[in-house]
């Protein structure tokens, strides 16, 4: 059985510790996008309808190798969560109760 989508963040403050903040998207909803502001700095989104999640440069500087580094690492995370979502819904028998997510059967997102 399957609940309704959703979208769960965390937000843990304490005195002397870092602020800590997480967030978890369990929803068909999201969209993901990359561009460049027009001062040439480029960010990746993460969007659900509750919830918008921006990664860019460091300090919101110019790039560095660390930003490299950090955007590779999104890079290959994506690139694993891809293949084990296709390996895992081409696993699905087609009469599944698994919930239909759009864009899963080639119709538009």
């Amino acid at each position: 059985m399957f609940s309704d989508p959703y979208t769960y963040v965390t937000l843990s403050l304490s005195p002397g510790a870092p602020t800590n903040v997480g967030i978890s998207f369990y929803s068909p909803e999201l969209r993901a996008r990359s561009s460049m502001l027009n001062s040439g700095r480029p960010y990746l989104a993460i969007n659900s309808n509750s919830v918008d999640v921006t990664v860019s440069t460091t300090a919101a500087g110019p790039v560095t190798p660390r930003d490299v580094e950090i955007a590779r690492q999104i890079s290959q995370a994506a690139s694993r969560y891809l293949a084990d979502c296709e390996r895992l819904v081409n696993q699905q028998p087609a009469d599944s109760d698994q919930l239909a997510l759009p864009g899963v059967d080639g119709s538009a997102a």
